[in-house]
């Protein structure tokens, strides 16, 4: 056991040297890139094509933080580039940005406005969702690949030429498909299929699609992936049940490529997952997390969360924190569960085991409002708020709303409307015995907010009634006591 303390703990900082100057940050590591390195890595020739043919003379340049100590060489190339044709014309305004306020993946206009910004440059791997507001650049800077070496781990991992695999890789090395395909199509396989960028989150592979092909998606699940580089785990999960196996191509180094297949790893964490839906189906108040700022139709998506929580009878709170954390998070301590509104990548919270109440996706939150009768996970999975704004979408469709629903209430009774009476004049909701979560602990709550008794009996005109003291009442001008 710990010895007592004899003193009262140091809880501040001691001033001595609160004047010295502080000691200087270590200088970052200067940029490696060769001149035609940079200009091929972040293809200075296209984007300057771009920016020209866009008319465009404020331009931002987001990058990621492992990219940012190439960024003035960037903007010194680009420009060069930009005058060397445009010579005589105004000077183009470039700005850098850093920080992003919410995920790097995602184009932050929001600092994009704030440079006065009419186009956005966005450097490296990306979830390609849909701006609401300025258009984007999207520069994948490409990486090299020992074609060689990955031919050799695809045709250790599948000997049979027959299989059916198709053929994926990270954006900053979606050059290398084609000709790896290429290749393993001479040495025989003639069942292997190749993948373009497409920018559609909600496609079967997202942002994908098979080239010179028509796959239903049916079709697909009979297909083997094999994936170069390690994708982020909302792919993973998103991939499982659309394909028959994983095989991710893992690349610590360009030269050493290490073959491993996540299909059993994924499919825990999948069921993991489905643990947290279960415990945000008890919760009785709900967070709507918004997670950017930047994606088409975040405010309609954040009106359908709502709107689906209140309908559950849940009460719901929308918070705007930026960066997420646990101890931003901490501070609500009302809130019983947490749904992140953001793009597919960024919706799925990897490392959550930190997190006082569960962070769950717009598609896991809607698995967690359904019934226990209804409550069914074949193994789908997916994040962001694309399809949640296509199912809001066909749900308007439905044919029994407007005149069809009002009169559906119409021809219910009195009786349908108010809560049924038992023996002693106790409502039946009150009489049923309490139910006990067994995986929260405590009794489940199904308090609602109090409202106007229905009543069944026909309204009577008022009339004037006794007055008078007790002892004397008189009704109306009758001066008789009654």
């Amino acid at each position: 056991m710990a010895a007592d303390l004899a003193v009262a703990p140091v809880l501040s900082t001691p001033d001595d040297h609160i004047f010295e100057a502080a000691a200087s940050l270590p200088a970052a590591a200067p940029s490696t890139l060769s001149a035609d390195a940079l200009r091929s890595t972040y293809e200075i020739a296209r984007t300057a094509a771009e920016i020209r043919h866009g008319g465009w003379a404020r331009v931002a340049l987001q990058f990621p933080d492992h990219m940012l100590v190439d960024a003035p060489r960037v903007v010194e190339a680009l420009l060069r580039e930009l005058q060397q044709v445009d010579a005589g014309a105004p000077a183009r305004r470039v700005h850098i940005l850093a920080d992003t306020s919410y995920s790097a993946c995602c184009v932050d206009e929001v600092a994009a406005e704030h440079a006065d910004a009419q186009v956005v440059v966005h450097y490296g791997r990306t979830c390609l969702s849909p701006t609401s507001r300025l258009p984007v650049i999207y520069v994948y800077t490409s990486r090299d690949l020992d074609q060689d070496a990955a031919v050799g781990a695809f045709v250790a991992e599948f000997p049979d030429k027959e299989s059916d695999v198709v053929v994926m890789a990270d954006l900053t090395f979606q050059n290398h498909v084609e000709p790896l395909t290429a290749k393993l199509r001479a040495l025989g396989y003639d069942n292997v299929l190749s993948t373009d960028v497409v920018r559609d989150p909600d496609n079967v592979i997202p942002n994908r699609r098979i080239s010179g092909s028509t796959l239903e998606a049916e079709a697909i699940k009979t297909y083997s992936l094999f994936h170069v580089a390690d994708p982020p785990q909302s792919l993973l999960l998103a991939l499982q049940s659309r394909f028959a196996a994983l095989h991710v191509l893992s690349l610590p180094s360009s030269s050493a490529p290490s073959l491993e297949n996540p299909t059993l790893r994924t499919a825990g964490l999948l069921r993991r997952r489905f643990a947290r839906v279960l415990t945000l189906a008890s919760a009785g108040v709900i967070g709507i997390l918004v997670n950017t700022l930047s994606v088409a139709n975040y405010l309609s998506s954040i009106d359908a969360l709502r709107d689906m929580i209140a309908r559950a009878g849940k009460k719901s709170y929308t918070v705007v924190v930026g960066k997420l954390n646990p101890a931003k998070l901490a501070n609500f301590a009302e809130v019983e569960g947490w749904v992140v509104v953001g793009c597919w990548e960024s919706g799925l919270i990897e490392d959550d085991a930190g997190y006082w109440r569960p962070v769950v996706t717009p598609f896991e939150l809607q698995v967690a409002l359904m019934s226990e009768h209804e409550r069914t996970w074949g193994g789908e999975w997916w994040g962001g708020i694309e399809k949640l704004r296509r199912q809001t979408a066909d749900s308007n469709h439905d044919p029994k709303d407007g005149a069809e629903a009002k009169a559906s209430c119409q021809e219910a009774g009195p009786e349908d409307t108010q809560d049924d009476i038992v023996e002693g004049d106790v409502q039946g909701d009150e009489s049923l015995p309490p139910e006990f979560d067994l995986r929260t602990g405590r009794l489940v709550s199904h308090s609602r907010p109090m409202r106007l008794t229905v009543r069944s009996a026909p309204s009577a005109l008022v009339e004037q009634g006794r007055s008078g003291i007790a002892r004397g009442y008189r009704v109306g001008d009758d001066e008789a006591k009654t």
